[in-house]
């Protein structure tokens, strides 16, 4: 069925990837993107198709937010500050970028009389989790990151405003996800580590953390899967792979990628790679997967097609 949509954050890594496929299925779609972290160039296939609009405002910009969202059937929300590791040096950066905008969506879209928003969180509202693979209604949630506690305050935001204004909410919960227009993450570290000095590569922590990723193709696929084929009032998915992979194979494939050769490892120790770092993840799919999808990659796969359309495309 096509639908208006609007996207926000849409100039960014996923949501780039996902207004490629909501324009291929025949949807009208706005993108909603401020640029501080999204691109232009992501979004510049898109430019002369009628179908297409871009926006550019930020989410903090409460009257110029309303106005642009009026009209939509569904908001996928998916702007914030991505970066994990930033909230250790700024404490304020995801209280105003994930958690105010957040409520400035839900807000507009109550006065707008809108109904369906889709959100995009983290694996890393579960904390440090002691069960793994970490099913969705794990509990406590006790993040330890403040992206993590962003993430999670956003949910509270959506499910509260859907139990109190008839609203619907698809939240997502996802693992490492890797693949073209990727614009940080441990990917790009290696790649931009390994091209100042191809014959070393620095990796935080010991190399052991053992996490899920991706591939961004398999996450858009995934969120529109569900999107159609779930009811509830409140939808909470994982989304990832069935499988795990380690720092250090993830070095092994980008340098193996750069067709380098003997390049020494250098840890920084510890079992985190920073303050906030979750070494151990991994999310069950069970639950979307009973719906009927399937990731196409594994973790290793989507490593390699990353780094590939990565250094491709630079």
């Amino acid at each position: 069925m096509k639908r208006r949509i609007v996207v926000t954050g849409g100039a960014g890594f996923i949501g780039s990837n996902l207004v490629d496929a909501l324009l291929s299925e025949g949807n009208e779609v706005t993108v909603i993107d401020n640029l501080s972290s999204g691109k232009m160039e992501f979004l510049e296939s898109h430019t002369s198709d009628k179908k297409f609009k871009l926006i550019e405002t930020d989410l903090l910009e409460f009257e110029k937010l309303k106005k642009a969202i009026n009209g939509a059937e569904i908001i996928f929300h998916l702007a914030a500050n991505p970066d994990v590791r930033l909230g250790a040096e700024n404490t304020k950066i995801h209280l105003e970028q994930n958690i105010i905008a957040t409520y400035n969506v839900l807000e507009a879209m109550r006065i707008n009389g809108q109904k369906n928003i889709v959100f995009t969180s983290t694996s890393t509202v579960y904390g440090e989790a002691s069960i793994i693979p970490t099913a969705e209604n794990y509990g406590p949630l006790i993040p330890i990151s403040l992206y993590g506690a962003s993430k999670l305050a956003c949910e509270a935001l959506i499910t509260s405003y859907c139990g109190s204004f008839d609203m619907k909410s698809w939240i997502f919960r996802f693992a490492n996800i890797v693949g073209p227009h990727g614009t940080h993450g441990i990917i790009v570290d290696f790649i931009n580590k390994l091209k100042k000095d191809p014959e070393t590569l620095e990796i935080l922590g010991d190399g052991e953390q053992r996490k899920s990723f991706l591939h961004v193709s398999d996450c858009v696929e995934a969120m529109l899967f569900s999107l159609e084929r779930s009811r509830d009032i409140v939808n909470i998915f994982n989304i990832g792979s069935k499988d795990t992979i380690n720092a250090t194979e993830i070095g092994e494939i980008v340098v193996d990628e750069m067709g380098l050769k003997n390049v020494k490892f250098r840890y920084t120790g510890g079992k985190r790679g920073w303050k906030g770092d979750v070494p151990r993840m991994m999310l069950s799919i069970d639950k979307i997967r009973k719906l009927g999808w399937e990731p196409v990659h594994n973790s290793r796969e989507s490593i390699v097609e990353a780094a590939r359309s990565l250094l491709r495309n630079e």
